[in-house]
């Protein structure tokens, strides 16, 4: 036998034996675009990197089913069963017995859910404090009993209490014994648990045994760090890694569904890429300005840069497929020489040039580069300060940046989407602030008024009223929407079929296995 041909045999030999080597090694790697892990808190986790993990660590009183993202699906988790008043203002939850937090921190009960509502409501302790604002009240009954009072009705209540941002309950006990470390150490009831972060390389879980939906058949998951795109796809390509954190763009697709024994997902919800335009700081407290950025921005050639199978261009300040979302609000067409036309009036015929906090993370640098050569073409030099990830969300949030590309998916419905990014009361640096860069607030009315009417299409009339009015204004600019997208072995069976998860990455339960 020829040293090739024994080359060539053992090569083969080591392709058919990895899937059920990586079995055999009983833990899940995942390979993540980070430098490092940022806040395990769950009504902290802005980030795709942070955000990933919280179900597998957390539960809400209500969920998504696994796969999904249909709020007409949304089903019991740690409440068993609940009922509302006529008026739809007071809500009953009645909770699972038995359900127990990791480590030693004991049974879930009501006192838990209290906090946990009470803490994803109070600013100082959550990033989504402003989806709670309806609340009036939250009161244990019992022990295994939750009360909820509205001040005002709410489109969808279940839609803030599903396993997703502020509405997973944590352990009361954990977070007032372990403090700020409780961002680092966090302690849930879900299907696994977090054993150790070791910076700058990986977060390692362990399976929950006890967990009340039974015992998860994949005992670890290493999540582990790779920010380069290129040292990520060699390890998921060399098998090092059983998932892999995709770029949603059609190359990669396409590139590596031509693995064998490799299955790409693409997925909902559809991250709405905006830029978002500081109304009250120059150059941009000028509409003209504003008016110019719109109409030098080509959707279109997005689309086509991000591919056809991951992406569509965005229509309005609030993403397709929402409910409340409209396409009939005057957004500005790709016009280069009608945004120069405009820039000269507004005093800057040579064009003007803005200083950019942007992150390093890659997939968002990439498309902000491909926007930057977009609005050069118009006379718009963005002069990109690129820094770490978690640095850019700090930063952006003190106003650092008259100029903020963000992308983010939100629970599907026009209320969250338009109140966490364009109502006055989340404008960034005030007591209430969530995610408005803008500054604006010019449509609060409707926001407010189609918040608590109960009659559907008036609701609809007023979000479309709200979306042309920020639209008009230019508060923020649509780019393009983009699906989610990881890569998996086949030796990995998520235990479900995977058409949306709201964390932003595939869950892993208690039914996912290796094979």
């Amino acid at each position: 036998m020829t040293m090739r041909l024994r080359a060539g045999l053992l090569a083969a030999a080591f392709a058919a034996f990895a899937p059920a080597a990586m079995a055999q090694q009983g833990t899940l790697r995942v390979g993540m675009a980070a430098q490092d892990m940022g806040r395990l808190d769950p009504h902290y986790a802005v980030s795709t990197i942070d955000r990933v993990p919280m179900p597998w660590m957390f539960n809400g009183l209500v969920r998504f089913p696994p796969g999904s993202i249909d709020a007409s699906a949304i089903e019991p988790d740690l409440a068993e069963r609940w009922e509302s008043s006529a008026d739809g203002r007071t809500w009953t939850f009645h909770l699972r017995r038995g359900v127990r937090f990791h480590g030693n921190y004991g049974e879930l009960t009501a006192d838990d859910v209290v906090f946990s509502l009470r803490k994803a409501a109070n600013p100082q302790t959550s990033a989504f404090s402003g989806d709670f604002r309806a609340i009036q009240t939250v009161e244990a009954v019992d022990p295994y009993t939750v009360r909820i009072v509205l001040q005002e009705n709410v489109p969808n209540l279940l839609g803030i209490l599903t396993n997703y941002a502020g509405g997973f309950i944590v352990s009361r006990r954990a977070v007032e014994e372990r403090g700020e470390e409780f961002k680092r150490a966090p302690i849930g009831t879900g299907p696994f648990a977090l054993d150790r972060i070791t910076p700058n390389q990986s977060a390692e879980f362990v399976a929950n045994a006890g967990y009340f939906r039974g015992a998860p058949q994949i005992p670890r998951i290493s999540y582990r760090f790779i920010p380069s795109d290129a040292s990520r796809d060699l390890a998921f390509q060399n098998s090092e890694l059983d998932m892999n954190y995709g770029r949603a763009d059609q190359t990669w697709v396409t590139r590596v569904r031509r693995q064998q024994g490799v299955t790409v997902d693409v997925f909902e919800p559809a991250e709405l890429a905006i830029i978002h335009l500081n109304v009250t700081q120059p150059p941009f407290d000028d509409i003209r300005v504003r008016q110019a950025i719109a109409h030098a921005v080509n959707r279109p050639e997005l689309v086509r840069w991000r591919g056809p199978d991951t992406s569509r261009e965005g229509q309005s300040v609030v993403p397709r497929g929402y409910q409340g979302f409209s396409a009939d609000n005057g957004l500005l067409p790709h016009d280069v020489a009608r945004a120069r036309a405009l820039l000269a009036e507004a005093g800057h015929p040579n064009g003007i040039t803005v200083r950019v906090i942007h992150t390093q993370l890659p997939e968002m640098l990439a498309a902000m580069q491909v926007l930057q050569q977009q609005l050069r073409r118009a006379g718009i030099t963005l002069d990109l300060q690129v820094v770490e990830h978690a640095t850019f969300h700090q930063q952006i949030r003190q106003n650092l940046s008259p100029l903020v590309y963000y992308s983010a998916a939100r629970f599907p419905i026009a209320d969250i989407y338009l109140t966490q990014f364009f109502h006055s009361r989340s404008i960034v640096g005030t007591p209430t602030a969530v995610t408005n860069f803008s500054h604006c607030g010019m449509a609060d009315a409707e926001i407010d008024a189609a918040r608590v009417s109960t009659d559907r299409a008036e609701q609809a009339r007023l979000w479309a009223e709200a979306q042309r009015k920020l639209v008009g204004a230019v508060c923020g600019v649509p780019l393009i929407e983009t699906l989610l997208v990881f890569a998996r072995h086949d030796n990995v069976d998520y235990g479900y079929q995977l058409r949306g998860s709201m964390s932003l990455g595939p869950q892993i339960t208690e039914a996912s296995r290796l094979r």
